[in-house]
């Protein structure tokens, strides 16, 4: 007798499953999971439309309701986490499902909060995804924590009406901006012919490049060349490559080539003080199709998206952007329930829909293969349609670096980026000084000679 129930319970189980049920699921008792997340404007409207098809389709089928509780900014849900994860007394009650990045999610798993998802995953399911995007999710245990849902990557955008103008006239090519020497030069170049067009203004000319993270740039070039920009959780800055990557980005910000700007490139952009920059994919969203200059004159243009640059003689890699989702530690039947909507969120099909019409990423090998180019066909943003060509052509050459994890890479990031900024700004105003009584490379030597020991000095002070 006890053999035959078992065998018919192990019949059951195959039969709800074999009819889409999952076994402790039950469509007529629900289970509601919350949810947080830190979209907005169009990345919150798609995402409460993926949501809403969600509920209405798979989820009344196996039983389960996704309800958004939260929507926060990057930092105030980061914060809330981290509160979580202390135990404060004011902190909220966890969420089942939540964006997350992998530093907050080191606090919320080392509390035993959250639980490991490729536990939900067989081998062939997690193939599927691009094992770059699930490695920057798996913390020190070994564990995936923080599964990919979307990712950004770093690319160029390129004022393509106003460079070709520049171009024209002094002969700089688009394929001179692969290499970031090539942008240094041409930076050079622009500021010079700027400078000329108004021959009675000395030392007006306008930048061509910025980036939306100098930081960024360094950890990637230093990546591109081979040396980590960091040996554990300490920076590496007396490196041959290190002094490379500064020697070429150094000279243009203080020539006036780079924008030294404490904000986003694309605030530049919209009003033509630069040509080009790097940033985030996401960030297409806020390159229109027109420019304001500081007069309050418009002027349409056009945008290329190109893939990021490289330092010569470096590899192809390009920076991994982007949270991903947790779920928390709670019941059998939530933590399924989540598991089952992160398959059907990730799916291509699904997936797609959401990338498609906010600059990130898709996350699956199938999604790249088999749907980017219809998407790219039927998109009607133009901007995006360059995005996602340029994406592809990310996916097939380029390696993603992830930046370590640790407690203090935060504060690190924000120290060097501030102190290159504040550098490069203060011996801007040292050059242009110089300028009054000695030629420009004088000046310039004059001004960066010990520039570069100075700032690793800085950066070492705690």
């Amino acid at each position: 007798m006890k053999k035959k129930a078992i065998l018919l319970t192990m019949l059951l189980s195959i039969h709800l499953l074999s009819c889409g049920q999952t076994a402790g699921l039950n469509p007529k008792k629900p289970v509601t999971l919350t949810m947080w997340h830190n979209f907005g404007g169009q990345m919150q409207a798609t995402t409460d439309a993926q949501i809403e098809k969600f509920n209405a389709t798979v989820g009344k089928e196996k039983g389960i309701i996704i309800s958004i509780t939260s929507i926060s900014s990057t930092a105030a849900l980061q914060e809330k986490l981290t509160m979580i994860a202390a135990g404060d007394p004011g902190a909220p009650d966890m969420p089942d499902i939540s964006t997350c990045y992998p530093a907050t999610a080191v606090l919320l798993a080392d509390k035993g909060l959250l639980v490991p998802i490729d536990e939900y995953f067989n081998d062939s399911e997690l193939e599927e995804y691009l094992p770059k995007f699930l490695e920057e999710g798996r913390l020190p245990d070994g564990n995936l924590y923080v599964f990919p849902f979307a990712k950004s990557t770093e690319v160029l955008f390129l004022n393509q009406t106003l460079f070709e103008r520049f171009s024209s006239a002094d002969g700089v090519e688009v394929g001179n901006l692969s290499t970031f020497e090539g942008i240094a030069k041409a930076s050079m170049q622009y500021y010079q012919w700027t400078d000329e067009q108004t021959p009675d203004i000395q030392n007006d000319g306008k930048s061509f490049y910025s980036a939306d993270s100098f930081f960024n740039l360094f950890q990637v070039g230093m990546e591109q060349l081979g040396t980590p920009l960091f040996d554990g959780e300490e920076l590496q800055l007396d490196t041959p490559e290190f002094k490379h990557i500064w020697d070429v980005i150094f000279e243009p910000a203080v020539k006036g080539g780079f924008a030294i700007y404490d904000g986003y490139s694309s605030d530049l952009s919209k009003t033509g003080d630069i040509l080009c920059s790097t940033g985030s994919t996401a960030g297409i969203l806020f390159y229109g199709e027109d420019i304001t200059y500081p007069d309050n004159t418009r002027e349409k243009v056009e945008y290329a998206v190109l893939p990021y640059p490289t330092f010569k003689g470096g590899r192809k890699t390009a920076l991994q952007r982007g949270s991903g989702l947790i779920v928390a530690k709670s019941t059998p039947e939530k933590q399924e329930a989540a598991a089952i909507f992160l398959k059907w969120f990730t799916s291509p099909e699904q997936n797609m829909r959401f990338v498609s019409s906010t600059g990130y990423l898709p996350v699956t090998h199938q999604a790249f293969t088999d749907h980017m180019e219809s998407e790219i066909a039927e998109n009607t943003n133009i901007n995006i349609k360059k995005l996602l060509r340029t994406a592809l052509t990310v996916h097939k050459e380029y390696d993603f670096y992830i930046p370590p994890v640790f407690n203090e890479f935060n504060t690190i990031s924000e120290r060097f980026e501030s102190g290159f900024l504040t550098m490069a700004s203060q011996k801007r105003e040292q050059y242009l000084m110089q300028l009054k009584t000695s030629m420009a490379e004088e000046a310039y030597e004059k001004v960066a000679n010990n520039a570069l020991n100075e700032f690793i000095l800085k950066q070492r002070q705690r």
